[in-house]
């Protein structure tokens, strides 16, 4: 049973973040307080990625000295959740970056980052 729950704390970390990330975004009234809730979301949506990917006493796939035991493909991790992960990590710093542009933009204009407030102002 201890064991089990070992296996599935990644997973409970991973809903914990979702959970914090969506009411950030749902709840929050500041654009700079919604691109935080969205960096969780993403940081949850990679630990989940990695999560997946997860052999117990696995070896690197690119690990040419791996003992004799390595050459059975379990006892291999796998290499395309690892992959998607970096992928997510550089896409997610660019969207990050745009959404700061976006908010800093917003100020200049409006003067507030109060989403309730530049919904007002439009005219």
């Amino acid at each position: 049973m201890n064991g089990e729950v070992f296996v599935n704390f990644p997973f409970i970390i991973v809903a914990l973040l979702l959970a914090i990330g969506f009411y950030t975004i749902g709840f929050k009234r500041n654009l700079i307080k919604v691109v935080i809730g969205i960096e969780i979301l993403e940081g949850a949506v990679n630990l989940f990625l990695v999560a997946l990917g997860y052999v117990k006493g696995g070896y690197a796939p690119i690990y040419t000295l791996a003992p004799q035991e390595a050459a059975n493909p379990q006892n291999m991790v796998l290499p395309t959740p690892q992959a998607l992960t970096l992928t997510s990590i550089v896409i997610g710093v660019a969207v990050s970056a745009l959404m700061l542009a976006f908010a800093v933009n917003i100020y200049k204009h409006y003067g507030t980052l109060d989403v309730t407030k530049i919904r007002r102002l439009r005219g």
